[in-house]
């Protein structure tokens, strides 16, 4: 970008756009990402922060509050002189916690200059756009526009540096507009998959052991996608700042993309810590019922088995049948089936699959299985109601010498009848349903659905292992599973997310806040996180399938022997594991994430100000503060930082050495102290760094940062000891 030498901004009071095209518009993941972090975000930058986005009339009329721009300020006169060339927006602050500042732009107001845009694309960057693919139209409009809006607002805002940061390709057309005009405000790009990495790994391809041979331009050619490539890789060479959001994904963003990534920007949670643990505990019993009141409908007629010894699995995220892992997942399903019959267990697992699809409606079975099963509690409610009753009567008439109630006289002739109509409803002629919608789709081609058949996975009485394939997003409204998605997690007992492409893997860290074990792979970001940060992660219910350097076959067993393993705990077990589990939330909370946003706006700003940071004090951002866990009576304790050192971009640092920068030069606020910061003596043990490694080299998880060298521990004060 361009930065006069003669004048500079102010680093110290910079101003920060985040430009997303999921700002108050929900579609993927990074709406999360965005909702979730604007609370950090905001307590660090107040009124100096301000989210871009696409304007989406119908998500913004309920999740946005309109205002007006300050008068006379400089965003006034931005939005001001883009109005008087037709562009219409809303300004307002997005109803969320933190409640930021966001524009929405109406990209239909500005198509009428499409044609001279897409023209303007090609002839300064090189990019195609087929006048056919209305996404990428849609992504030339809205870099435009934020081109056009953050050059407009530096020309009326000269005293501050005004940070950029990018999220993903469809947002990303912005990047080499603002590099080729010379705009000066320095940028960060924040890729959350890429592109290509997507469409290869739907295929039946080696992706890992192949990604420094792939001809990138020929793959995204075969693919028609070679246009958007182009906008990808454009964004990501502009940048003055690049970076993703796992270890995984800047290996392969290095190979694809031809850059290695400056960071990594982990995604993180906001976590509510309960005040006493049990209270957790507790929400788990109740989700739980609620679930085992779905399982007694779906399975009526053939409830032959016992809900105090079931435990349910899943899987959810996107129809990804090969990239989320769901070939893995039921295959090893078949085979923990056949494991537990042929030990002779007792306990029974039931499997959901929650993955959207398209779908007509419930099916009849569904339907008709929970109303069965709701007249059959309602008559036993009544006829228990009228047994109460008259017991009491009979029990006040009853005198010395006569014979107590008997349970004969206690239900009526019609109750009988009532009840034996009821219980006869509950017959069943067919096996429980292994879906519980009507699929648009002829069921024939739908990928989960035929590998269930192929292993024979039907709900047998004989099967202890059951499968529910429930093709849409879960809420509270549905009638035959009444439960949101938070709720229903936490009523079960392991989330399974076998994933083949999972560049961080959302599913397993909400699973981990929530205190539910999780199975994961090290070819998502979630897991190689959490491979390299602690040493025994299984023992926090964290469990990592090796997909990298086993065989297909080899990483199926190793799942299974996961999850049998798991079916031999003890209840006792169960709940301490999952005490162990949530005690890793603080691990994945956006006060401890958000610090690597922080070190990426530093660089960024010291590539593009580097006068500004001569001969300056250093901000002390980490002086003296710790990350603690407390440490779980049932286990070892849970992993804990140094004193104020380790975060999870040191893994992979912000190329401090190379830029000269050093940790403590990261600007100096705080968010509120934590409650109970209680000192905690015994010692830590955490993965041993490898030294001297680059940050992506031969593997995606070689990396160096500030933990304790092999075999040593990390006592209550933070000093490292043998």
């Amino acid at each position: 970008m361009s930065h006069d030498g003669n004048r500079k901004r102010d680093v110290k009071q910079h101003l920060l756009f985040e430009i997303s095209t999921e700002v108050a518009n929900r579609v993927g993941g990074i709406y999360s990402v965005i909702k979730s972090k604007a609370p950090v975000t905001t307590a660090e930058y107040g009124e100096r922060y301000c989210l871009l986005g696409p304007l989406n009339r119908t998500a913004a009329a309920v999740e946005v509050e309109a205002l007006e721009p300050k008068e006379g300020s400089p965003l006034k006169k931005t939005l001001d002189s883009m109005a008087e060339r037709g562009i219409q927006y809303v300004y307002g602050r997005w109803l969320i916690e933190g409640a930021p500042r966001v524009i929405l732009f109406d990209t239909g107001t500005a198509y009428k200059h499409l044609d001279e845009w897409r023209a303007d694309l090609w002839n300064i960057a090189g990019i195609p756009a087929p006048p056919a693919d209305s996404e990428t139209n849609e992504a030339i409009v809205f870099g435009y526009l934020i081109a056009w809006f953050l050059g407009e607002y530096t020309h009326h805002e000269q005293d501050k540096a005004v940070i950029a940061h990018f999220h993903e390709w469809l947002a990303g057309v912005g990047l080499p507009l603002c590099r080729k005009r010379r705009i000066d405000v320095t940028t960060i790009f924040t890729t959350h998959a890429t592109l290509l990495g997507r469409y290869l790994c739907a295929g039946s391809v080696d992706f890992y052991n192949n990604l420094q041979y792939f001809d990138v331009d020929a793959e995204a050619g075969k693919r028609g996608i070679y246009h958007r490539y182009c906008i990808e890789r454009a964004a990501t060479h502009s940048a003055d700042v690049f970076t993703t959001v796992s270890h995984i994904t800047a290996y392969e963003s290095e190979h694809l993309l031809k850059r290695k990534p400056d960071g990594v920007l982990p995604n993180g949670l906001n976590v509510v810590k309960f005040s006493a643990m049990h209270e957790f505990q507790n929400l788990h019993a109740q989700s739980k019922e609620k679930i085992n009141e779905f399982i007694r409908g779906h399975f009526y007629g053939h409830n032959d088995f016992d809900l105090d010894n079931t435990l349910y699995f899943f899987t959810a995220g996107r129809y990804e049948y090969r990239n989320k892992g769901v070939d893995m997942f039921i295959e090893s399903l078949a085979r923990l089936n056949h494991r537990l019959k042929t030990s002779g267990s007792k306990m029974t697992v039931v499997a959901f699959i929650i993955m959207p699809a398209q779908t007509h409606s419930l099916t009849v079975e569904a339907l008709k299985g929970q109303a069965v099963v709701k007249a059959l509690d309602d008559t036993v409610k009544v006829i228990e109601r009228n047994i109460g009753k008259r017991l009491f009567e009979k029990a006040l008439k009853w005198h010395d010498g006569n014979d107590l109630p008997d349970e004969k006289d206690l239900m009526s002739a019609q109750e009988r009848i009532m009840l034996k109509r009821r219980v006869f409803a509950m017959k069943r002629n067919s096996l429980p349903p292994i879906v519980t919608h009507n699929m648009v789709a002829d069921d024939n081609t739908d990928p989960i659905i035929n590998q269930i058949r192929r292993v024979q996975l039907f709900n047998h009485p004989s099967d202890r292992v059951k499968i529910i394939f429930h093709p849409e997003f879960l809420n509270s409204a549905n009638p035959v599973l009444p439960l949101d998605y938070d709720d229903f997690v936490r009523g079960t007992h392991l989330g399974i997310f076998s994933s083949y492409y999972e560049p961080w893997g959302y599913t397993p860290a909400e699973c981990t806040v929530m205190g539910v074990p999780s199975i994961t792979t090290n070819l998502s970001g979630f897991g190689c996180y959490m491979e390299e940060l602690i040493e025994n992660a299984s023992d926090y219910g964290i469990y990592i399938v090796d997909r990298r350097m086993k065989g297909v076959d080899d990483s199926v067993n190793q799942l299974t022997d996961y999850m049998f393993d798991f079916t031999l705990k003890s209840r006792r077990q169960r709940i301490n594991q999952r005490n162990r589990t949530e005690r890793l939330s603080d691990l994945l909370d956006w006060k401890r994430m958000g610090m690597e946003y922080i070190k990426a706006r530093q660089l960024a700003l010291r590539r593009a100000y580097p006068q500004s940071f001569e001969n300056n004090e250093p901000f002390h951002f980490f002086d003296g503060t710790e990350h603690k866990v407390s440490r779980p009576l049932s286990a070892p304790g849970s992993p804990r930082d140094r004193t104020g050192m380790m975060t999870p971009g040191d893994f992979a640092s912000l190329q401090e050495g190379r830029e000269g920068l050093n940790t403590e030069d990261y600007v100096g606020w705080r968010l509120p102290a934590e409650e109970d910061p209680d000192d905690y003596p015994f010692p830590l043990t955490l993965r041993s760094p490898k030294q001297g490694g680059p940050m992506i080299g031969s593997g995606p998880m070689i990396g160096s940062g500030p933990i304790p060298g092999a075999g040593q521990t990390v006592p209550a004060n933070g000093t490292a000891t043998a």
